[in-house]
């Protein structure tokens, strides 16, 4: 192993060894209970069994009914809205066919909500997006809370969808879980082009007509949207952390291997429960070593940033603690491998055809970068990930990939990386904590000093570009009050493609908020989930129209350039919008989450690490809760004094 590999997994493993040390005895508990007992629904009384098949097919009903076959859960998040979500539509009776084969039982446990951020940037919306992750998370925990299953199958594929279904799944540490993915759509118009005709848009040089079209040919069917966004992020970290069958990650719907895999993942399942012999419960195999190669992947891949809040959630429900400073060091030591839109050019099938996961991971385990030793959900050890599905005469047979990338302006070896280091950065000074992806960003583009611009809203930056007022000037665009405390922490995507459009005309222009961008973040340097945010009292909530601010992602700074006694003297400018004003598109059905929400660095979200909510566990780890969205609770009427009673 790389030394620092070993050094920041061993850091990890030693931070979260009392809360690590409750979960994992609460879930084997729970374990071997399973294993004594047999099904978990032969335990239920006759009442609640009789409930749980009452409406099963006949078929199934018998063995609904006995004690011999496994239960298995699907908990999906179809909709024929979503492009990604809408092959889940014949994903049940398949799997349900193939389980059923394999010598168990499966049901549709459950649903979770899966709302598009594509469709809802730049609108209210999109303020209930990360809430979203959580509230799938309780989803799937009510899904699983019948205690008739003995393993799950988890269909989601986009943004807070997986992370929700991973962070509720980990609630039920001793079943095991699989991940079935849909797959991405097939390459439409090019991203370059669509990138191109967002930018003549924003600068009206063309229409609505024009740009629907090219929004439309991009993307244009069944499947994920094929840019290297949060949702194949989220495609890419399951399959590292084998949640995947091996190579199943971005073969194309509706395919025969698709359906072939599919198929593979409902057998699987049956064969890992406590009752097979490949027990192989989430809770232990997502550890901390899985974890660590879930970061490596996400920076050798330049995946989206997003997940500098998802992979805390994630570690915390599993009782481990990750921090920035873990990924910051990880960034240290891990290359860039791959260029996939809005990193480069190319898409996620064209970096599958280049070899995609199996060269990837091959490489990197080959490099000492990735824990081979893990428990993943085609057995033991890391290198079962290094083989490719085919059909071979009808069967799914899996062949280890030997050769290197078919195209190394898409996939590169360690040997020889687009850069030395992974695609996001994390930047510290005076103005807090903050995320910065690197890898889409040109070199020159990388440090700059330059004036504040100040907003607290996205739209009032747009109305800025529209009415000129950018135009000619170096600037620093501020945008505050967008952390999950104050508005729930949107993407704030829609402001790429106008200030992508003032840098190309020669101007130096950056982006600091404590908001996010998404992995769908692009050339422009940016500053994202800045800690603490302005709606608790962060130093962001000081920052004047005209201050010098230098962002500089290659060192790691981020530096508001006044003097200390200056900013000790002012008060936060600004606020959060209140309760009465936060209303709209079921806003307001929110305002719990905005009261329990954590910081960007603890994951932004509700809970807590699992494991340390127990008696036993003993100081040292706490909850959002405890430093929760103060401004909501301090009452203040003043709009001044927003942050002066925040807790953090």
């Amino acid at each position: 192993m790389n030394p620092v590999i070993q050094e920041i997994t061993d850091r990890i493993t030693e931070r979260s060894r009392a809360s690590r040390s409750v979960y994992l005895d609460r879930i084997r508990r729970a374990g071997e209970a399973a294993r004594a007992k047999g099904p978990a629904r032969a335990h239920l009384g006759c009442a609640n069994l009789a409930h749980g098949f009452a409406a099963a097919p006949a078929e199934d009903k018998p063995a609904l009914m006995g004690a011999a076959k496994p239960g298995v859960a699907i908990v999906t998040s179809y909709n024929d809205m979503l492009s990604a979500h809408q092959p889940y539509e014949t994903y049940p009776p398949e799997l349900k066919a193939a389980v059923r084969r394999a010598g168990g039982v499966a049901q549709v446990a459950g649903g979770v909500p899966a709302m598009c951020d594509g469709i809802t940037q730049g609108r209210a919306g999109m303020e209930l997006s990360l809430y979203s992750r959580d509230v799938i998370a309780m989803a799937t925990a009510i899904a699983l809370s019948h205690d008739m299953f003995d393993a799950t199958l988890l269909l989601g594929v986009c943004d807070k969808i997986v992370p929700g279904l991973f962070i509720g799944a980990l609630h039920f540490g001793h079943l095991p879980a699989i991940f079935v993915p849909a797959g991405p759509m097939t390459s439409g118009l090019p991203n370059k082009v669509k990138a191109r005709t967002r930018q003549l848009f924003a600068e009206g040089k063309v229409g609505r007509v024009e740009l629907l079209d090219a929004e439309a040919k991009s993307y244009h069917s069944p499947g994920t949207c094929t840019f290297y966004g949060t949702a194949n992020s989220n495609q890419a970290l399951m399959e590292v952390m084998g949640l995947h069958l091996p190579g199943s990650t971005f073969v194309n719907p509706h395919t025969e291997l698709r359906h072939a895999l599919t198929e593979a993942a409902g057998r699987r399942a049956v064969e890992i429960t406590a009752h097979g012999s490949e027990y192989t419960p989430l809770g232990e195999l997502v550890d901390e070593k899985a974890i660590v190669n879930a970061c490596v992947a996400l920076l050798a891949t330049g995946g989206s940033t997003n997940h500098t809040l998802h992979l805390v959630a994630m570690a915390a429900a599993a009782g481990i603690v990750l921090t920035w400073d873990d990924l910051a060091r990880l960034s240290e030591v891990v290359p860039s491998l791959t260029r996939i839109y809005p990193n480069g050019q190319a898409d996620v099938n064209h970096f599958r055809d280049a070899g995609g996961m199996q060269v990837l991971i091959g490489d990197l385990l080959d490099a000492g970068l990735l824990h081979e030793d893990v428990l993943t959900v085609a057995g033991r050890g890391l290198s079962h990930y290094r083989s490719a599905p085919a059909l071979e005469d009808g069967a799914l047979v899996w062949s280890e990939v030997t050769g290197g990338s078919k195209d190394l302006d898409v996939l590169r070896p360690v040997s020889e990386p687009f850069s030395a280091d992974g695609g996001i950065h994390m930047l510290e000074g005076n103005l807090g904590r903050a995320v910065s992806k690197v890898s889409a960003v040109k070199p020159e583009h990388l440090v700059i000093e330059a004036p504040a611009k100040v907003f607290d809203d996205q739209l009032d930056l747009l109305r800025a570009f529209e009415a000129g007022e950018l135009d000619g000037q170096d600037f620093v665009a501020v945008l505050r009050y967008q952390g999950p405390s104050a508005n729930g922490m949107p993407e704030l995507h829609k402001l790429t493609p106008p200030m992508a459009v003032l840098l190309d005309r020669g101007q130096r222009v950056a982006i600091v908020t404590d908001g996010r961008m998404s992995g769908a973040s692009g050339k422009v340097p940016a500053a994202i989930h800045l800690s603490p945010e302005a709606a608790d009292g962060g130093p962001i909530a000081l920052v004047r129209d005209g201050d010098v601010i230098r962002l500089d992602s290659a060192a790691g700074t981020l530096e508001l350039r006044v003097p200390a006694e200056e900013l000790a003297r002012r008060t936060p400018g600004g606020r959060p919008l209140s309760d009465a004003e936060w209303v709209g598109t079921g806003r307001e059905l929110f305002a719990t989450f905005r009261r329990m929400a954590g910081h960007a660095e603890q994951g932004a979200g509700i809970f807590g690490i699992s494991g340390a909510e127990s008696p036993h566990h003993g100081p040292g780890l706490g909850f959002p809760a405890e430093a929760g969205a103060s401004h909501l609770e301090t009452g203040l009427a003043d709009p001044a004094q927003v942050g002066a009673g925040a807790r953090r």
